[in-house]
C-alpha cells in the first residue's frame, strides 16, 4: 500500500521515522534494535537515507594524487530490503539526483521493481563536500523535478535510452521533501513554494518537510502551501533536541531557528542529560500542537534521538 494511502487511512495521526544505513565495515544489527525500539509505536513505514559517493585523494608520494571513490554507508536498496522482508512494514528508500547518473538511477529503480519496493522519496541531495555548489554527475538530473521525470518515464514503461520496458509492474509512488524555513538556496519562501507546487504537479504524492522546531513557522508554511493550491499532505519532520552543542550545529547545519523560549531553557542546562531531557518536553508539546492541527503523520528523524523519541511516542501515541 503507497505512503500516501496508509497515512489517509490511519484514524489518528500516524507514526514513522528515519534511519540510516549501517556505515561501511558494520553489521545491520544495531538497526535491528532502532527499528525494534520504535515498532511498539506502530509505524506505518521507514524512510531509508541514501548517501552520494565522495572523493579522497591519496598521496602517491612522487607529487601526484591518486582520487579513489568512497562510500561510507553503501546498501540502502538492500537495507529497505532487509527491512521489509523482516519486519513487513512499507520501506522508502531515498532515490537522490547528487551523485548519481540517471543510468545509476535506471538500475536502482530496476532492482527495487525487483524486490517489490514501490514508494520513493525523491530528493536532490546535497552538494559534494568540495563543491561550493551542486553540480550533477554527467548525465546526472540537476533537479529534483527531474528524477521525477525519469521516474514517471519509467512507469509509463520507458528507458532512459527511449528504449521501450517490455515488462511493467507496479508503478512507483513518491514523497519529495519540503522546507517550512525555506531551502538554503532559495531567495525567498514564495519561490519553495512555487517550485514545491510544481513537484507535486509532476506527481509527487506527498511531502515531508525539513526538521523544525517552531511550530508557528509550519503553521504559517501550511497555510501559504494551501493558498497556492497544493492539497497534498504535508508531514512534519521531527527530530527531539538532544544536546547543548545543537544550539549552534543546528542551526548551522539545517538552516533553522531554534526558537528563543527554547534556546533560552537550554542555556539554564548544565549537562547534556538536562538538555535531552528538555528536548524531549519540548517535542512533547510540539507534537501534540501538530495532533491538535490536525497533521496527517509525524514522521521522526531517529539519528541520535532513538531514546528520545520512545519517550516521546510513549506520551503522544
Amino acid at each position: 500500500m503507497r505512503v500516501v494511502d496508509l497515512i489517509k487511512k490511519t484514524d489518528s495521526t500516524a507514526f514513522s521515522f528515519e534511519v540510516l544505513p549501517p556505515i561501511k565495515g558494520t553489521g545491520i544489527e544495531k538497526l535491528y534494535d532502532t527499528i525494534e525500539t520504535l515498532l511498539e509505536f506502530d509505524p506505518k513505514y521507514i524512510n531509508i537515507t541514501t548517501h552520494r559517493s565522495e572523493y579522497v585523494y591519496k598521496d602517491l608520494g612522487n607529487g601526484l594524487f591518486e582520487r579513489n571513490r568512497l562510500r561510507r554507508r553503501p546498501g540502502t536498496v538492500a537495507v529497505a530490503a532487509a527491512l521489509s522482508n523482516k519486519y513487513r512494514i512499507t520501506t522508502v528508500p531515498h532515490i537522490l539526483c547528487s551523485g548519481f547518473s540517471r543510468e545509476d538511477i535506471e538500475y536502482e529503480l530496476l532492482d527495487l521493481q525487483f524486490l517489490g519496493i514501490t514508494d520513493l522519496l525523491v530528493l536532490r541531495g546535497d552538494k559534494a563536500k568540495h563543491e561550493s555548489t551542486f553540480t550533477p554527475e554527467p548525465n546526472g538530473p540537476s533537479h529534483a523535478i527531474e528524477l521525477e521525470e525519469q521516474i514517471n518515464n519509467f512507469n509509463n514503461g520507458v528507458f532512459v535510452d527511449g528504449s521501450p520496458i517490455k515488462i511493467t509492474r507496479t508503478p512507483f509512488s513518491y514523497g519529495i521533501a519540503c522546507y517550512p524555513e525555506k531551502h538554503e538556496e532559495s531567495p525567498n519562501l514564495d519561490q519553495d513554494i512555487y517550485w514545491l507546487k510544481k513537484k507535486v504537479e509532476a506527481g509527487a504524492e506527498y511531502a515531508v518537510t525539513q526538521l523544525f522546531y517552531d511550530n508557528k513557522k509550519f503553521f504559517k508554511f501550511v497555510e501559504k502551501v494551501r493558498e497556492a493550491g497544493i492539497d497534498t499532505p504535508i508531514i512534519p519532520g521531527i527530530k527531539p533536541f538532544r544536546k547543548l552543542s545543537q544550539l549552534t550545529v543546528v542551526p548551522k547545519t539545517f538552516k533553522v531557528d531554534i526558537p528563543q523560549e527554547l534556546a533560552l531553557e537550554a542555556l539554564k542546562c548544565q549537562t547534556d542529560e538536562e538538555a535531552s531531557q528538555l528536548g524531549v518536553e519540548w517535542c512533547i508539546n510540539q507534537c501534540k500542537e501538530l495532533i491538535n492541527y490536525g497533521v496527517p503523520s509525524i514522521h521522526f528523524y531517529s539519528v541520535g534521538a532513538v531514546d528520545s523519541i520512545k519517550q516521546v511516542a510513549k506520551v503522544i501515541y
